[in-house]
């Protein structure tokens, strides 16, 4: 599989995430956001980036349940919370906010 970015021809495994991390860029993920229906707003592009820099440190994308918890501690709880997260992400927090982010699947997620 493979999504279309301003002319280029980006690789995705079965379950839409990027193929090679270094393809990504703030196009790929309006695309993958686009293809669930998604716009984003600068809420997610906080989880977002968020996201790539938890990445960028540890080597690992983080279940929801970290997850949750460290953007708590960074973002303030109001946004460290589930509900909130899923109100963004509602095909899972982790899950699609890792594919939107060019990130590999969360260890953990089905």
């Amino acid at each position: 599989m493979a999504i279309e970015v301003n002319g280029k021809t980006i690789e995705t495994d079965e379950e839409g995430y990027l193929v090679n991390l270094a393809d990504w860029n703030e196009d790929a993920a309006k695309i993958l956001a686009a293809q669930d229906e998604l716009e984003l707003t600068e809420s997610h592009w906080e989880v977002i980036n968020f996201l790539r820099e938890y990445y960028d440190e540890y080597q690992i994308a983080p279940a929801v349940r970290v997850l949750t918890k460290a953007i708590g501690k960074k973002l303030g709880p109001e946004k460290g919370n589930s509900k909130y997260l899923y109100e963004l992400f509602p095909y899972g927090p982790a899950k699609q906010a890792c594919r939107f982010a060019g990130l590999p699947k969360p260890t953990g997620c089905v």
